[in-house]
This record gives structure tokens, sequence and C-alpha cells, in this order.
């Protein structure tokens, strides 16, 4: 269930995508609708309606996710926060200026960010955050911690070159595809590999 609500937009953007993909016309009226006073110029071409709709339905779907948390009276994860500032700023660029381009960035800056926190935070805060997130579940050494933590912060360095890579190298559509299933699938493969690593700690420690 906390995987379904983390990708909850990752979700609606896809689908929303498609659907305005393959209803292009009605995409275009519902657009100028309701995001034309958002645009500058203040007109949705045929072609923008599918990714500026996708994206303001990411918007509101991230707002949601925090307002269902903060309503039912439970805590918002620092991630969340990030991620909300991060697809406001970038999400409201794109349908602005209806340029693809900042939301094609946005992954990018969310997982750098996510590996700036991880890599940083033990050197100048003496905290590792994987530790910090996953103490109570694991009991593992300190220098597997560590290794945990730095694999986890090069995994999100790596991510985001990823996306880069694959935002301005293919089509927009292929990049909308790879946004949900490559890096969800990125995301199972290196989480596979870390359960195998730490097996035989979580042995040694029965």
């Amino acid at each position: 269930m906390k995987l379904l609500f983390d990708l909850f937009p990752v979700i609606l953007f896809f689908l929303v995508f498609k659907g305005a993909g393959a209803n292009p016309e009605a995409a275009q009226a519902f657009a100028d609708q309701y995001l034309s006073a958002l645009v500058s110029g203040g007109e949705v071409t045929l072609a923008q309606a599918p990714i500026l709709l996708a994206t303001a339905v990411t918007i509101l779907a991230t707002i949601a996710q925090i307002g269902w948390l903060l309503a039912r009276r439970k805590p918002v994860d620092n991630m969340l926060w990030v991620s909300l500032g991060i697809i406001v700023l970038f999400g409201g660029a794109t349908i602005y200026f209806h340029d693809e381009q900042f939301i094609k960035l946005k992954p990018t800056v969310l997982y750098w960010c996510f590996s700036l926190a991880l890599l940083v935070s033990p050197v100048l805060f003496g905290k590792n955050l994987m530790r910090s997130m996953m103490g109570k579940q694991l009991t593992l050494p300190d220098p597997v911690w560590s290794r945990l933590n730095l694999a986890w912060g090069l995994f999100f360095a790596a991510m985001g070159a990823v996306n880069l890579y694959v935002a301005f190298s293919f089509p927009l559509a292929f990049w909308v595809n790879f946004k949900l299933f490559g890096f969800l699938g990125l995301m199972i493969v290196f989480i596979i590999a870390q359960s195998i690593y730490l097996g035989r700690y979580l042995k040694e420690a029965e």
C-alpha cells in the first residue's frame, strides 16, 4: 500500500498523458478551459495539451497526498514535502511556459536531492539517514549501515543521470513510459540486490 501511495502521482501522470494523447481534441478543449489562465499567451495547443494536463494532475495529486495525511493526523515524510516543492516549481514552469523541458528535469532534481541528503548527512551531521528510516525494522552492523546509505545515495545519483539521458535523447512519449516502468523496474532490481546482500547479515543477527 505504501508503494502504491508513493507511486500515485506518477501513475496518474502516465494515465492522463496517455488518455489525453488518445483524445487530443477533447484534451485541448479541457486544457483551454481550465489551464489557459495559467499559461503564458492564454492558449494551449493540441500538441501541448497532454503534457500540460498530466503535469497539472500530478501537482494536484501530490497536494492531495499531503492533505490526506494531514487530515488523518499522520506524519508527512520530509521527502514528500521536498517532492511537492519540486513538482510545484518545475510543473508550474512547464504549465506557464508550456514547455515540457521543465517537467522532464523534475525526476533528476528530486533524485539528486535524495542523493545529496544521503551522502552529505553522515559527513556534516554524523547521521545515517538509512539507519534512521530502517533502524526499527533491521539490525545491522555499523559498517553495513554505512555501505547501505552510500549505496542508496549513489543509486539515486545514477537515477537522476539516467533520467537526463532518457528525457533528452528520446521522444516525450518514450520518457513518459520510462518514468513509470523504467524507474520502477530499476528500483525493484536494486531492492532485490540489496535484500540479497543484507540477507547474510540478518541471518547472523538472528
